[in-house]
């Protein structure tokens, strides 16, 4: 049971989200209120967004099971609530430069708040530490995610895009709400840290324990498009609006890996110290290999599809889904390292993911095409669009001297330190083929139709901006990494209990 000064403690450290709540509301009320601003809702999506940020920068070094451990307040939450408050509010920003958006809609409210509320979904899902939490914050995030991955109703695809999310919403949810129920009646208890008490001191069935780690891994899987459960990806990729594209691209897979490393932490990890670096799971159960087999597959499988890929929205899809296998590399290894490899590849990884959809969204909004063919002499008709745009495209690569290179390195050091050198190879395989098409983007840049006479492309001095302010960093951060790397390390221990 909860008493008075709990309550009070929870409440306080609830005031990034109390603030999303109320930005929610208020850009609803302004939104209905002002009919003249398109953007009014966009604005205080913003502000709200900001002082959200500003609350949670509070919270640092606090470590509290909140609300009757419903929800953990830790630094690992933290640094991820942070990189989904800059994703929204990087791609609130983006909206405002979407021609899609504005020329399918007289007002954007619905589209703003939509976002706050996925955002507040995101929040739980990266602090909940209680099986049923994890289930209502994801439906949280999902039910605006559908919305907004169909908000351009006109155009027919983005229909079919939402409608398959829906579908396999519902068939991932469904099966992790019955993994839930499984788990709850071998151990008796929805909360983590109450089922890793009765782990450590009961012998629990093997297949009982895997199959329901299995069900709800399915639900995981499912927000961080990892094999098997990808099928909706390029779809919803293609479909949606490019900025709810980017936006499920980084930040809903974010969420999706703080509450699958805080599920296996906190809920599976044997407290009582080893020697080794490794994190000891309860059970017999190898999930270190389970999750390496799932990387294996994620990343072959994006890397490979994507070689045929002639839409940039698909290809970035198939990309990001090949990014998930890279990630659960780190995942796979179960230590501090890889939990810290996750952090700083993510944080590198948003800048770059970002920037690279936000050029594929100006490019729409001049040749009305998402088509690789229309980048064909990009070099000459925009150079420094098509500058950043190279930068991003090597950075997703991984090539040095760029911020994508040091976080894969921390990456695959993770894992050759832990020993799976295997992976790794396989690892820098995939990386290798992912160059392929990567690169073919910047031939088309570069090489094709460099004589034709084909238009400039002019953009406004603010988007050129708003895309050097992504790319500069990307390279920035490929030099000097150290700022990241140490908050990463900070924040990589994930809180247990006491």
């Amino acid at each position: 049971m909860m008493d008075i000064s709990d309550l009070v403690k929870s409440i306080s450290l609830f005031k990034p989200e109390t603030t999303l709540i109320v930005t929610f509301l208020l850009a609803m009320m302004f939104d209905m209120a002002i009919k003249k601003s398109k953007n009014i809702a966009g604005y205080i999506a913003i502000a709200g967004l900001v002082i959200a940020g500003f609350f949670l920068f509070q919270q640092t070094g606090a470590n509290y099971k909140a609300f009757a451990s419903l929800l953990v307040v830790d630094s690992f939450g933290q640094f991820l609530k942070f990189i989904i408050l800059m994703s929204s509010l990087i791609i609130i920003i983006f909206s405002f430069f979407s021609d899609e958006l504005h020329n399918a809609h007289t007002k954007l409210g619905e589209y703003y708040t939509l976002i706050i509320g996925m955002t507040f979904g995101m929040f739980l899902l990266v602090g909940s530490a209680n099986l049923i939490m994890i289930y209502v914050a994801i439906e949280t995030m999902s039910i605006s995610s559908y919305v907004l991955a169909g908000y351009t109703k006109e155009v027919k695809r983005a229909s079919e895009a939402s409608l398959k999310y829906v579908i396999f919403g519902a068939i991932s949810s469904g099966i992790m709400i019955y993994g839930i129920s499984m788990l709850f009646g071998l151990t008796g208890s929805l909360n983590l840290f109450e089922i890793n008490q009765f782990l450590a001191a009961n012998k629990v069935a093997t297949l009982p324990l895997l199959l329901s780690g299995l069900m709800i891994l399915s639900g995981f899987g499912y927000k961080i498009s990892a094999v098997p459960f990808h099928f909706w990806t390029p779809d919803v990729y293609e479909g949606a609006p490019v900025t709810i594209t980017a936006y499920l691209s980084v930040a809903s897979k974010a969420a999706g890996f703080a509450v699958l490393l805080r599920f296996f932490k906190t809920g599976l990890l044997d407290s009582i110290p080893g020697t080794s670096e490794a994190w000891q799971l309860l059970g017999n159960i190898d999930w270190h290999y389970v999750i390496a087999v799932l990387a294996v597959l994620t990343m072959t499988l994006g890397n490979l599809v994507a070689l045929w890929q002639t839409n940039m929205k698909r290809l970035l899809a198939y990309s990001s889904i090949a990014h998930a296998g890279y990630l659960m590399m780190a995942v796979s290894v179960m230590n501090d390292n890889g939990v810290s490899a996750v952090l700083i590849y993510f944080f590198f990884y948003m800048l770059m993911n970002l920037g690279a959809f936000f050029v594929v969204q100006l490019v729409a909004n001049k040749l009305n095409s998402e088509d690789i063919e229309e980048y064909n002499g990009l070099g000459y008709r925009s150079p420094v669009l098509a500058v950043c745009m190279t930068v991003f495209l090597i950075s997703l690569t991984g090539l040095p001297p760029t911020s994508g290179f040091i976080g894969k390195l921390y990456v695959f050091s993770s894992v050759i330190n832990s020993g799976y050198i295997w992976l790794a190879i396989v690892g820098v395989l995939n990386s290798v083929v992912s160059l392929y098409y990567y690169v073919k983007i910047i031939r088309n840049m570069y090489l094709r139709d460099v004589e034709s006479t084909k238009s400039k492309l002019v953009f406004s001095p603010i988007t050129i901006a708003i895309v050097l302010m992504l790319a500069i960093p990307s390279l920035l951060f490929g030099v000097y990494f150290t700022p990241i790397v140490e908050w990463a390390n900070y924040s990589m221990n994930i809180f247990v209990g006491n």
